[in-house]
């Protein structure tokens, strides 16, 4: 269903889509600076200040597919209104929160939100162009603002903290929330849904986001409770049941959240595995290296904004066509394992960096090549993700491999993050309190190497070569925006694949 919108309007409307995007892009990355200020004003310990950034990756992760199938059945402006709503709310909860179990609520509400908008807001902006070429634009637009947030997150982040607290990271939602539901009345035109008659698969969204979140739980505590104890073996048992559940529900529903047929196919398959391991390591990157800046050399919050500006500039100059140029000169398969192999040599330089460490010699190598890993790899992911899959089906593509990215990400923080507290546990006794928590995220950004090596060998020798595929999801679309016309390479495209 398209919007009868046209001329200036419609780019109007697409500001203002974006704008509301930002707002949960920014979210994922203006939270890292803070951590540290946030565990010492609520009393987190170093495994349960990951709460702080799992509680929402795991609600968002789970939620997307929900979020666009409920866009289908009750109208996407609807739905967009009601996430923004929810996480303008969610914010205002988070910036007043005096306690822990506050504050990690308030951000799975947030990320519930953010779900619902960012799914719905790609379905809306389809409708809005519907002509190839403004497509790409736009499509282009959408994606410079999904990379250029994660710049603005950090460095708003390190400037709330660092001259009013942190609360005000989530505060300053507010009239961003307010403004954008203001412009979205005024500007889309209300469109009923168009899915009657199919069955909204909640038992599918539930279950799988509970085993998650289970198993995440488990992993976390895995040094307090034991990795043995019976907590933890039994948490992983359930998590894994439940996704049993998952799995037969998706093999037996009418209308799945997740066709798991799409899963059989090549490139699909293999994209969604490397976009586990890849969000493992990156995730685990953000959160760890945040840490290292601020408790290891002492950095105040505006100085580790900063420090991650070179990375995050770097990923956003690609996404506004670099990357494409890539692709198309290269295919996917060289791309995805070359720049996932340099990203892997960054984070190698991460776990070598010195307690008494300087930012030139020791953090600005590492996160150049880490920004220029993912700059180039980000976009073959996602097109590879989407390459087998009939046009029609695109944009449930893109859901799948989004939703992999945030489960991948939110069990790999969980993981090393473990593993970086145990280690930091078995060195006090003998090293400093800084050297204790340097070794620590030493043992973390090591296996983050390796599991971002192992998904560029992967994608190397798994992924069928070839271009990007026909499907013009989101991140097709704007990788296609360096073309003249993205229409016109769809039938080669295909015949590649």
């Amino acid at each position: 269903m398209t919007h009868s919108l046209h001329g200036k309007q419609r780019w109007l409307a697409l500001i203002v889509l974006c704008l509301g995007v930002l707002m949960i892009v920014l979210d994922t990355t203006i939270v890292n600076v803070a951590l540290p200020s946030i565990a010492a004003d609520l009393g987190f310990s170093e495994t349960s200040l990951v709460w702080v950034v799992n509680a929402y990756m795991l609600t968002f992760g789970g939620c997307l597919l929900l979020g666009g199938r409920l866009g289908d059945l009750y109208g996407h402006r609807k739905l967009f209104l009601s996430g923004i709503t929810l996480f303008t709310l969610a914010s205002l909860a988070c910036g007043l929160a005096n306690s822990q179990v506050l504050l990690v609520a308030a951000r799975a509400v947030q990320g519930l939100g953010g779900a619902i908008v960012s799914a719905v807001s790609l379905s809306l902006i389809m409708n809005l162009f519907t002509e190839a070429g403004e497509r790409a634009k736009a499509m282009g637009v959408y994606g410079f603002v999904c990379a250029g947030g994660g710049s603005i997150g950090v460095l708003l982040g390190g400037l709330l903290t660092n001259l009013l607290s942190w609360h005000w990271i989530f505060l300053v939602n507010l009239p961003i929330g307010i403004a954008v539901y203001a412009l979205c009345l005024a500007l889309l035109p209300a469109a009923r849904g168009h899915a009657h008659g199919e069955r909204l698969d909640v038992a599918g969204a539930l279950s799988v986001t509970a085993s998650l979140m289970l198993a995440v739980y488990a992993i976390v505590n895995g040094n307090e409770a034991g990795w043995t104890s019976a907590q933890t073996l039994g948490l992983l048992f359930v998590g894994l049941a439940l996704l049993a559940v998952f799995l037969a529900i998706e093999a037996r529903i009418e209308h799945p959240l997740m066709p798991l047929a799409l899963l059989r196919l090549r490139n699909v398959a293999t994209a969604n595995l490397v976009g586990v391991l890849w969000a493992a390591a990156m995730f685990a990157w953000f959160f760890i290296s945040a840490l290292y800046l601020q408790r290891v050399l002492g950095y105040r919050p505006l100085q580790v904004g900063l420090a991650f500006l070179p990375a995050n500039l770097i990923m956003g100059l690609f996404s506004l066509g670099l990357s494409a140029r890539v692709v198309m000169r290269f295919g996917l398969r060289r791309p995805l394992a070359a720049g996932l192999l340099i990203a892997a040599c960054g984070l190698a330089l991460f776990a070598r960096a010195p307690v008494d460490g300087s930012f030139v010699p020791d953090v600005l190598p590492g996160m150049l090549l880490l920004g220029f890993g993912a700059g180039i790899a980000f976009n073959p992911l996602l097109l590879a993700a989407m390459s087998d899959v009939d046009p029609a089906d695109s944009g449930l593509a893109s859901g799948i491999v989004n939703t992999s990215f945030m489960m991948g990400g939110a069990l790999g923080l969980a993981v090393l993050a473990s593993l970086a507290a145990a280690r930091s546990e078995a060195m006090r006794a003998s090293s400093s309190a800084a050297a204790a928590l340097n070794s620590g995220y030493h043992v973390a950004f090591l296996f983050g190497a390796v599991f971002a090596a192992a998904a560029g060998v992967l994608g190397g020798l798994l992924l069928r070569p070839g271009q990007a595929g026909g499907a013009a999801g989101v991140h097709g679309d704007a990788a296609e925006s360096s073309r003249p016309s993205a229409a016109a390479a769809k039938p080669q495209a295909r015949s590649n694949a």
